[in-house]
This record gives structure tokens, C-alpha cells and sequence, in this order.
């Protein structure tokens, strides 16, 4: 039978649903209760399936979102999710073929960027995407962490902690969110939805355990962040306490704050370590106690990648510390964002446009990607072979532009 490439139509979102359980080795049964939950926020004019007859074999969705750029500004993006090929009908180009039309509607539209999170590290570079933010998780052994127990958990600052609920916490984390987005690149935008799984009112992730929320405030009675976790409760012989608590979400807009609420975490009577969930690279995490060994890594991977669609709105869509100009030579298979462009930046702003000039350095679509967030070293990537530097210090004066003192991070999965 031949296989069909379409939007799903909303009577058809069960069995689309179903596919992407299936999609994700999750068990392919779907109650009206998520269905409910879960279709007044499906854009179905970008929801695409493979049909074989009657049969979804593959998912395909995206949607609009904003993506915060180095300096706080916000770039157009196309989001993709739910890409699930069924285990029956791969090596079929199937993905290839909805990829293909997902990007060009997006170029259509004037997307700057598509982003997506990365099951899978190898399959995404083919269609110009690359890593622009990475992760990591530590877990703290607090009991060699070198903090005083006799410490409260209260700030020293002047700033308190408080206990919050679900509620206040959809009151104030919002905004703690939106500011910190002003001040790092790489971060998404969470809009009603995504507050309501962070807070429970949507339980289609799974089963729902509430977390504890406390909240920061300064001398000023103002909120500068927010942490949500979860504690287990184990014990071991001779009644020792040997409990977890998991961050699910730290928020923290000042380094007062960010301080505050690690050692607070690390001061819970009978917790004995600390998980931090998915945290930028440069986290202050480890160095915020006197023995940093005590915070082991236990994931580093590749977060957030970014395909750029529009090489002029990237480019011109950020700040830039310094000043130069850099003439890039892009290769895109796709014919979507390729070609030559002259960059002219400096603090004051940016202007780039396409050129006849010679190059500087040349490199596929995907390594912009990498590099548009000011993760990655232009040097490094040379040095791996992933760009030709064309002018003898091409790649150095890039780095000087385009990288930041702090690394992008990206605390969503979507």
C-alpha cells in the first residue's frame, strides 16, 4: 500500500495519539480523558501523520514558539515534537519526508529557527539542525558537601525562603521565568500549558506526585526564584535517614537567590542527596559548596538544537560584545538558508546581508546552529574538522563575537 503524508484531521487524533505512545515505547492505549486534555492544544493545520490505509505509522507536529537569543531579545521558532516513525516502517524516509515539509512551511511563514530536544543524538544533523545548548544533572552527596549542619537552610543575605503552593506558584513563577529568559539565551517560552504540568492541572505526563514549592524573596520582599522538588522516604538499617530530594524546577533570577535556594535544599533535615535535574553546564551548583566533589555528574548531553531558517534574523537578532565583521559561506543541503553573508557587529548592534565577498570560514547550516547561541567555540569546531577557516583567524575572531560569558541553557523538554 502506498503511504500517504497529511495533516491529521480531530477525529483522527486518537489513532495519531496512539501511534505516538507507540512512537515513544509507551503503551498504545489512550483514554478520552487525555484526548480532552491534550487536543485544544494541537495546532492540526501542523500535525502530520503517515497513513498506510487506515493506519497511522508515523507523527509529526509543530508549533510556534519563542526562543530566547543571546541579550534577551526573542527569535520566531518552529517547534517540533511527537516525531515518532513506527518500528514496522523505518528506513523508509519517512521522517525526511516530514521534515521537509514541516521546514519549508516554516520558511514560508518567516520562522527564524526550528528547535526540537534530541531523542536520538545521530538523526537530526542531516537536516541542518545542530546542538546549541547541553545539560547537566549532578546528584550531591550532602553528608560530604563540607556545609555546616548546624546551618537553618535561611539565607544569610537579608533574603527569605518560603513554602508556597501550586497557586502562588502560577502567580509568581511566570514572571521569574520571563526575566530570566531576558538574561539568558537558549531558553523557550512557557506559556499556560506548560505551567499547568509544571503545577499539576494537567497530568498527561503520567502519574502526578505534587512537589514541595518555596519561594525566595529578597530584603525587599520581592521574588527572585522558585524551586519545586520531590523527597522520597527511605531509611536504612540502624533507622539512618537515606532520602532523595529531586529538583523538578529551579528558577533563580539573582545569584542571591540561586544561592539560597541550593544550600536551602542541602540543609532539609534526613535528606542525604540532592538531585538537581537538568541545569546549564556552568551551573553554579558545584562551586557553591566547600567541597564541589561532593556534586557528582550523572548526565551530560546535548539539550536544545537549533536549525536556522533565516540567517540574517539570527544573526541580527542577538547582542554582541565586541566588534568585527565576519563573512560566512553556508552550505544547506536544503536549499533553505544557504549561501554567503557578511556580518558587521558590535555592541551598538548588528547588520548582516548577503555578499560576493570572499569567505572567512565555511561550514554546513547546522554548525550556525551550534553556534548561534554563544555555546560553542568556532576554534573547536575547526579543529574537529566541522568548519574551514578560510582567512587564517577567522575562527578566533568568531569566537570573540559570538560566544558568552555565561552558556546558553534550555530547562525544557517539548
Amino acid at each position: 500500500m502506498s503511504l500517504e503524508v497529511r495533516t491529521v484531521a480531530e477525529s483522527e487524533y486518537p489513532d495519531w495519539l496512539r501511534a505516538f505512545y507507540a512512537g515513544f515505547l509507551n503503551p498504545p492505549v489512550v483514554t478520552d480523558e487525555e484526548v480532552a486534555d491534550r487536543r485544544p492544544h494541537v495546532d492540526f493545520s501542523r500535525a502530520l501523520g503517515v497513513f498506510e490505509g487506515g493506519r497511522i505509522v508515523a507523527t509529526f507536529r509543530s508549533f510556534t514558539q519563542e526562543l530566547t537569543a543571546v541579550g534577551g531579545g526573542t527569535l520566531v521558532a518552529d517547534a517540533v515534537s511527537a516525531v515518532t516513525v513506527s518500528a514496522t516502517h523505518r528506513r523508509r524516509g519517512l521522517l525526511s519526508r516530514m521534515m521537509a515539509r514541516d521546514l519549508a512551511a516554516a520558511k514560508e511563514r518567516g520562522d527564524a529557527v526550528a528547535t526540537l530536544i534530541a531523542a536520538e543524538y545521530p538523526i537530526y544533523g542531516r537536516f541542518g539542525f545542530g546542538p546549541a545548548t547541553w545539560t547537566t544533572e549532578w546528584t550531591v552527596d550532602v553528608r560530604r558537601a563540607g556545609l555546616d549542619p548546624r546551618r537553618s537552610g535561611r539565607p544569610e543575605d537579608g533574603g527569605r525562603i518560603d513554602f508556597a503552593d501550586a497557586e502562588e506558584i502560577r502567580k509568581v513563577a511566570p514572571e521569574l521565568h520571563r526575566r530570566l529568559g531576558g538574561v539568558l539565551a537558549g531558553m523557550v517560552e512557557r506559556d499556560a500549558r506548560r505551567w499547568d504540568v509544571l503545577t499539576g492541572r494537567s497530568h498527561h505526563s503520567g502519574p502526578w506526585t505534587e512537589p514541595f514549592y518555596a519561594v525566595y524573596r529578597d530584603e525587599a520582599d520581592q521574588p527572585q526564584g522558585y524551586v519545586s522538588y520531590t523527597c522520597d522516604d527511605k531509611w536504612e538499617d540502624g533507622k539512618q535517614p537515606l532520602n532523595t530530594a529531586t529538583v523538578k524546577d529551579l528558577i533563580a533570577v539573582t545569584p542571591a537567590a540561586e544561592r539560597a535556594l541550593w544550600l536551602f535544599l542541602c540543609s532539609i533535615d534526613w535528606v542525604t542527596s540532592v538531585k538537581s535535574g537538568m541545569r546549564a553546564p556552568d551551573d553554579l551548583l558545584p562551586l557553591l559548596l566547600p567541597d564541589p566533589r561532593a556534586a557528582r555528574v550523572t548526565t551530560q548531553a546535548d539539550m536544545l538544537w537549533v536549525r536556522v531558517l533565516d540567517v540574517a534574523k539570527v544573526l541580527e537578532g542577538r547582542t554582541y560584545a565586541g566588534s568585527g565583521t565576519l563573512v560566512l559561506d553556508l552550505r544547506d543541503a536544503a536549499g533553505l538558508a544557504g549561501g554567503r553573508y557578511r556580518l558587521d557587529a558590535s555592541p551598538e548592534g548588528a547588520t548582516c546581508s548577503r555578499t560576493t565577498e570572499p569567505a572567512d570560514l565555511a561550514f554546513d547550516i547546522g554548525e550556525l546552529g551550534t553556534l548561534s547561541l554563544g555555546d560553542e567555540s568556532a576554534v573547536r569546531l575547526a579543529a574537529l574538522g566541522r568548519i574551514e577557516e578560510v582567512t587564517p583567524g577567522a575562527a578566533a575572531r568568531a569566537d570573540v563575537l559570538l560566544r558568552t560569558s555565561r552558556r546558553p541553557w534550555c530547562p525544557d523538554v517539548f
